[in-house]
């Protein structure tokens, strides 16, 4: 009896002197291969929004902060945060935050049920990267809003909607997280500077009776506009009139002589400050 209980002892010592082994060694291990924190990286991690949008072209906040504190990325690549985020950055890494431009993202489309119809009728899924699928997308044109939502779906900041067919911005709520930009099957959505400027709603691409055909507002790239403008901020490409917000004036010329009324103003005093 004796002899079977201290082999019991034995044994059971032996395994708790391994299991102390084992752990000495990990704890050893955990302090030798330990990754140093980057505490400067933490400090912009806590500043930025938390979004993980990829807005800034990084993989989410965590690896914008990290490009930050490497130096190996601008200050102010944060639409989300903005200005004051902007400036909390640099606040952190000792630098000036330079100027920050706020983006809104638009639609570029004016396909309403009122201007356009659908070439046929949808029973699908509804959701417009499924109704793309299907022969190009039911809508009569082609290139145009699909009205199903998948941007909506995917906005976090409830800054767009679909009204009468067609996608819409609220450019107060509007985030520049370009979530929608990459959710819309078109490629339609786009994020534009908040200026005063003008802007083509409209990317059909088709010649002019095929465009106006498909869409009482489409764009029928008669060149009009690019004549009329007196900063050349406009260019006819592919049928379509594109607009360089950066050359814009705010005249107003193009809104005046568009015979599509496919043309906007955004103006910056509609919006909340």
């Amino acid at each position: 009896m004796n002899s079977v209980l201290s082999s019991v002892l034995f044994a059971t010592a032996v395994v708790a002197g391994i299991g102390l082994l084992i752990g000495l060694i990990l704890s050893i291990a955990s302090i030798v291969m330990a990754v140093p924190k980057n505490e400067k990286a933490e400090a912009l991690l806590a500043v930025l929004p938390g979004a993980n949008c990829g807005a800034c072209g990084f993989s989410g906040c965590s690896g914008y902060a990290e490009a930050l504190s490497k130096g190996e990325a601008k200050v102010g690549l944060c639409p989300v945060g903005g200005e004051s985020c902007a400036k909390d950055c640099a606040a952190v890494l000792g630098v000036d935050a330079g100027e920050t431009v706020r983006q809104t993202a638009v639609v570029r489309c004016t396909g309403s049920l009122s201007n356009t119809s659908d070439k046929a009728q949808y029973m699908g899924l509804q959701s417009c990267s499924a109704a793309a699928r299907i022969g190009g997308g039911v809508t009569a044109c082609t290139y145009g809003c699909l009205g199903l939502g998948d941007c909506e779906k995917a906005c976090p900041y409830d800054a767009i909607h679909v009204y009468n067919g067609v996608a819409v911005v609220n450019s107060n709520n509007c985030k520049a997280c370009s979530l929608c930009v990459k959710t819309c099957p078109r490629g339609i959505i786009s994020l534009v500077p908040v200026k005063d400027a003008a802007i083509n709603l409209c990317s059909n691409k088709d010649k002019g009776a095929a465009a106006k055909k498909a869409c009482k507002t489409g764009c029928i790239g008669c060149r009009i506009c690019e004549k009329t403008c007196p900063s050349k901020a406009i260019k006819v490409e592919n049928n379509v009139a594109f607009i360089d917000p950066d050359k814009c004036i705010g005249c107003k010329e193009c809104v005046t002589v568009c015979p599509q009324k496919s043309i906007s103003y955004f103006d910056t005093a509609l919006l909340k400050q």
